[in-house]
């Protein structure tokens, strides 16, 4: 009998569960989007159980796929989006509101609230974090204070808390484990992540009953067992990281000075700092990359809200084109003598400016402007945010010679856009042979645990080349473009 793993990968837009066995190649993958929910502008809503339904459903099809009874499968990773928020009753298990997701900015103004009454210096302090709607504890805030009763129970010890992995953990073992990992813990701006525990002054901020929090362990850990009613076995859940902690693990960026940047949804690049906490200079995030073991691994974070939404929005908002596929080709056939901007601050802008009052705008648009340059301009877009992160990244990292950047994500399959990448930022960009690095990532925590699956060090070693992309645009075009896009921003941020 193999020692398969399940590693299940909840993300923004869709759940995909994916079985890898012993030799950590896939052989099965369930897949399912699910709706996204805009209340109002600005605001980003899902559905908790349409969530758990794909996460199940997909986790069977896997199953399935992989032509293995469930009973094969030795141990369950889990990875998702972060900082979105649930908050269920502990008695029927039921979520009270609406899943909030990391995009929403509804509490944009009571963050500028306590910005203003001089509490960022604080909470960036405990939690490498910025007051931004776009972590946890305001969204908690907000269920609290505008969901009839809410408050009231939670007072009552009677609602619990969770980011998606806690809640699909509590679920999965049902409702005997209320936990997280420390990775998922340090992005609800709730979390000490030099004393590695919740934190009472923050929690009396936000005005947030402890007992809504889970238990917060190593990503390689005991989570309890998922109820063989639900997959068919009873199987052990041992590893647990938020996408882009998975991600820099199954990219092996274990050492310090390596960086890793997931295309999905967002863009998030992350540089290893190892034990040392560096704190940002240049607005960006301290977080913990990993803990194993009880040892705090940290890392450098800048986050871009919108890379692969944008080729959605040319696709389900334009009707540019029918699927993501077609943006790469398109794009190539735009005209080179147009500079075409898209600044995507559809959801206000991440790092390093964290403006959440920005919103998205097109320049340099003429008559001869096509679909083909809207494209462009999307693709490209992405390039000129991440140059904006690395070049913060770096500032804050100036004692270490730059790496070559690991991608993943969807958006990486397109060799276009990679090689725009590599041009833009005038460096190596590498792609990996198995570009599903947050499910290897989640798995890799899990089947360590189990003892199934070799150490960081051999894990490593098994990292593999599919192509890189070298920077073949010269100084000169490379200087005017990001002169540009530096005139879009400036434009953009304007009050």
């Amino acid at each position: 009998m193999q020692n398969y793993i399940l590693a299940i990968d909840q993300g923004t837009t869709s759940s995909r569960a994916i079985i890898f066995n012993e030799n950590r190649k896939i052989v099965g993958v369930g897949q399912r989007e699910f709706p996204q929910i805009f209340p109002h502008s600005g605001w980003v809503e899902h559905n908790p159980e349409e969530i758990w339904q794909s996460v199940l459903d997909t986790c069977r099809e896997a199953v399935r796929n992989a032509h293995i009874e469930a009973g094969s499968v030795c141990a369950i990773g889990i990875t998702n989006q972060r900082e979105t928020v649930v908050v269920w009753d502990k008695t029927t298990g039921r979520p009270v509101y609406n899943a909030i997701v990391w995009q929403d900015r509804r509490t944009a103004a009571y963050c500028e609230s306590l910005k203003s009454s001089g509490h960022e210096a604080a909470v960036t302090d405990k939690t490498g974090l910025l007051l931004d709607p776009y972590f946890s504890a305001s969204k908690i805030a907000w269920i609290l204070d505008n969901v009839a009763g809410a408050r009231e129970k939670a007072e009552k010890s009677q609602l619990l808390f969770g980011t998606i992995d806690s809640f699909l953990i509590w679920r999965l073992t049902g409702g005997k484990v209320h936990a997280t990992d420390a990775t998922n813990a340090s992005r609800t701006m709730l979390y000490n992540i030099s004393k590695n525990a919740w934190d009472e002054e923050l929690l009396e901020l936000f005005d947030i009953p402890r007992s809504l929090l889970p238990d917060v362990k190593d990503c390689s850990d005991n989570y309890g067992y998922a109820d063989a009613t639900l997959l068919g076995s009873q199987i052990p859940i041992t590893g647990v990281a938020g996408d882009q902690h998975a991600a820099l693990i199954g990219q092996a960026c274990f050492e310090p000075g390596m960086v890793k940047s997931t295309y999905g949804t967002g863009c998030f690049a992350l540089l290893n700092t190892g034990h040392d906490q560096v704190k940002s200079e240049n607005r960006l995030l301290t977080t913990i990359a990993y803990r194993l073991n009880g040892e705090t691994c940290y890392a450098l974070e800048g986050s871009i809200f919108i890379a692969g939404a944008a080729v959605q929005w040319l696709r389900d908002g334009l009707g540019i084109i029918e699927n993501a596929s077609q943006s790469g080709k398109l794009a190539e056939l735009a005209d080179n003598d147009e500079d075409i901007y898209l600044v995507p601050a559809f959801v206000g802008l991440g790092a390093p400016h964290w403006n959440a009052d920005a919103r998205g705008a097109i320049y340099g648009l003429t008559r001869n402007t096509g679909p083909a340059d809207f494209c462009r301009a999307a693709l490209e877009s992405v390039a000129y945010q991440t140059n904006d992160l690395l070049q913060a990244m770096y500032k804050d990292w100036s004692s270490q010679s730059r790496s070559i950047l690991r991608v993943d994500g969807g958006m990486v399959a397109s060799d276009w856009t990679m090689q725009r990448l590599a041009d833009i930022l005038n460096t190596k960009v590498d792609r990996p042979e198995i570009m599903e690095t947050t499910a290897m990532g989640a798995a890799w925590l899990a089947a360590s645990y189990m003892g199934v699956w070799p150490d960081k060090a051999e894990f490593a070693k098994s990292w593999a080349l599919d192509t890189r992309y070298q920077p073949k645009m010269s100084e000169a075009v490379r200087e005017r473009k990001l002169s540009g896009w530096a005139k879009a921003l400036e434009r953009t941020l304007l009050p």
